[in-house]
């Protein structure tokens, strides 16, 4: 087991790496608090590993709910359904709220745990890809709209992380493709060797090798303890982990949340962004060919529907949680390894990056 620490001034916490932790007792009892705990999973994991987390909190007083899977159950009520859970079972203050499975349901469990009570304990069983290297680390938590993704939510940070990577063995290839976008997203933001070794090391990495795999883990949660670490609220250089985000966000609402998973949603996105980079001057020719490669070695979309409105996309935008109010703000490139926060791209620029996006079957060089 590796454990890494995520060193935040306040809320500091670690994220502990292993094969087989989730059925480790004695971790999970080091970090609950003395009350009552929910376990929130959904209908796929649930019938797949809900069994062994139960019996590693034998003895304590615990509860169970379980919600529909997917990215479209990120909504109001689904959260309102937690918190029905939390007093029903007459969860106090000493509570906690332990989130077993991917993305949304880390998302959802923490912003029920931040809410509840003004903000209850909260520990991360992350069992996808993309939820173990990005999405249980940093704190955020939150809902969806209508009108765009996590536009209500709360920075609430873990107790703990136990990212087992057991859990993995049962992931389809098209869940643990999308996790392989934000990886992706660390090499080309900040970590060019990191990038490199992914190039090098494609096929291993699709074939789940073990070694190549917990190398991918770990390289890629330090890249997002060092940022947190910098940065806890994102005021500063937090931001460039949204690098494809904002694009991807804005196609997943116009979507309606049913057509990509995030992580294919935000390997569009990065594709789109190095586009608009390369168009602007910022990077050099051929950046977004080698970010296209990879992405598309790791079977995941560089490419919008064509069908795709792009008036709706253009509205998503302007809604996007990292729009100020002087206009968009975008993480572009300035070489893979090197990226900026930038606010000075032009609509016209955005429409056209987004044009050779639509329907397109492979990045320009």
């Amino acid at each position: 087991m590796k454990t890494i620490n995520v060193e935040l001034e306040h809320n500091a916490y670690p994220v502990y790496l292993g094969h087989g932790l989730l059925s480790d007792s004695s971790l999970w009892r080091k970090h609950l608090a003395t009350g009552k705990t929910l376990i929130v999973s959904n209908d796929v994991v649930a019938p797949l590993y809900l069994d062994v987390l139960r019996g590693a909190l034998n003895g304590i007083d615990q509860e169970i709910h379980i919600i529909p899977d997917g990215e479209p159950m990120k909504t109001v009520e689904t959260w309102y359904g937690i918190v029905d859970s939390l007093i029903a079972m007459q969860a106090r203050r000493d509570a906690n709220i332990i989130a077993l499975g991917g993305g949304v349901v880390g998302d959802i469990s923490g912003f029920a745990a931040a809410s509840y009570m003004r903000g209850i304990r909260f520990l991360q069983a992350p069992t996808t890809l993309l939820a173990q290297v990005d999405a249980s680390v940093g704190g955020k938590t939150g809902i969806n709209h209508k009108q765009g993704k996590n536009l209500v939510g709360a920075f609430h940070q873990p107790a703990a992380v136990v990212v087992d990577t057991a859990t993995l063995a049962t992931l389809s290839a098209r869940e643990f493709n999308a996790g392989l976008a934000e990886v992706v997203k660390y090499g080309a933001i900040r970590d060019p060797r990191f990038f490199s070794w992914m190039e090098d090391n494609a096929a291993k990495i699709s074939d789940r090798e073990e070694a190549s795999l917990n190398y991918l883990i770990y390289r890629s949660i330090m890249n997002k303890a060092e940022i947190v670490a910098e940065d806890e609220k994102e005021a500063g250089v937090r931001a460039l982990l949204n690098f494809g985000h904002s694009f991807g966000h804005a196609l997943e609402a116009e979507t309606g949340y049913s057509e990509f998973l995030h992580g294919e949603a935000v390997a569009i996105g990065m594709v789109t962004a190095s586009r608009l980079s390369e168009a602007r001057g910022l990077c050099e020719p051929g950046t977004t060919g080698r970010i296209s490669e990879l992405l598309t070695r790791f079977g995941l979309p560089v490419s919008m529907p064509a069908q795709t409105e792009m008036s709706g996309l253009l509205s998503a935008l302007q809604l996007d949680k990292k729009a100020v109010a002087t206009g968009l703000r975008l993480v572009l490139l300035e070489a893979i390894g090197q990226s900026i926060v930038d606010s000075n791209s032009k609509q016209n620029d955005v429409v056209n990056a987004i044009e050779q996006s639509l329907g397109s079957k492979q990045a320009s060089t």
